[in-house]
């Protein structure tokens, strides 16, 4: 077993959760080591006071050298983007697991205190998600298995692997699905951004340029919840320190529908746009929504879960708190 010399590492720590959660870790004092595949000069964000390391976790050795003398692991590597990135390229989303089973190995190996993987909302089952008024998902609602294709197969069988790694040799493993995380320094063009963030691209773009017009993936009444950046770093970590071993849904229960967004995103820009709806573009399920009864009774979690205050509320605010910069900067 190694000795602790950082206590925490953030596989995935030049990405958008994960350039966020590193910020949080420091911020609270601790001692940090960033991981990520990515050149320095493509990371969202690049932290000082933090080790800070380029490498491919995929590679065993790679992941031994990460985890080496780490008190705790956020497994968040995964090569993943938005409906467009995941439908249309399954076979990268897939080989993924080598990087999540490597890490499981690699923290087995090297005495890693607590282990935490960010899995999906992907993993539930597809006949589940047929309709725009969808039941909101509970974790029992993963099995009979039949996840997205490609990304959920990956996410649901590296569930497992947590599950025994901690029933094979002890290891305290923890998993939170997560349900669509937007906000500042994210991903919002280039093909992997989600839908938050690549309708506030259009709505910017259409209030810079004039031209009011704009293209909808679907008939927009397809449904998803949305949470803000800071409760799913907040989440995370309660998730990580709690004692509850089975996944568990991480997101809001605010059901909004595409156009709805696009609403709220007019709204906050000052602009109302003509919508182009492009009825045979990648849609996903038809509606997902996170049960959070679970998450309530064990952590009394309850942020993105307040009375409403007007359809969209919370997303709206979440949103507005995004801006941080004028929306020509943005763009």
């Amino acid at each position: 077993m190694s000795a602790k010399s950082v206590d925490v590492l953030v596989a995935g720590g030049g990405g958008f959760i994960g350039g966020h959660l590193v910020a949080d870790l420091r911020a609270q004092g601790k001692t940090v080591r960033a991981v990520d595949v990515k050149p320095f000069d493509e990371w969202y964000q690049v932290h000082e006071g933090v080790e800070n390391v380029q490498a491919d976790l995929s590679l065993l050795d790679n992941a031994r050298a990460a985890t080496d003398g780490a008190g705790e692991v956020f497994m968040l590597a995964a090569d993943m983007g938005g409906m467009g990135f995941i439908e249309n390229n399954r076979a990268l989303c897939m080989l993924s697991v080598l990087t999540s089973t490597h890490m499981l190995q690699a923290s087995q190996e090297n005495g890693v205190e607590r282990y935490f993987y960010s899995s999906s909302a992907c993993v539930y089952a597809a006949e589940k998600q047929t309709d725009t008024a969808v039941t909101a998902l509970r974790e029992e609602d993963a099995y009979p298995a039949m996840p997205e294709d490609g990304y959920g197969w990956e996410k649901l069988f590296s569930e497992r692997m947590c599950r025994h790694f901690a029933e094979d040799f002890g290891m305290v493993t923890r998993v939170a699905r997560y349900h669509n995380v937007y906000g500042p320094e994210g991903t919002w063009d280039g093909g992997r951004e989600k839908a938050p963030a690549a309708v506030c691209r259009k709505i910017a773009i259409a209030a810079i340029t004039g031209d009011h017009e704009i293209e909808i993936w679907g008939d927009g009444e397809q449904t998803r919840s949305f949470m803000y950046i800071d409760d799913c770093v907040r989440g995370s970590q309660m998730i990580l320190a709690g004692d509850h071993a089975e996944p568990i849904n991480l997101g809001s229960s605010e059901l909004v529908s595409i156009n709805q967004l696009v609403d709220i995103v007019e709204e906050i820009a000052g602009i109302t746009c003509k919508r182009n709806y492009k009825l045979d573009a990648p849609q996903g399920v038809r509606g997902r929504n996170s049960d959070n009864t679970r998450i309530r009774e064990v952590y009394g979690w309850g942020a993105v879960d307040l009375a409403p205050r007007g359809h969209g509320a919370h997303l709206r605010v979440g949103l507005r708190a995004g801006q941080a910069r004028p929306v020509s900067e943005v763009v």
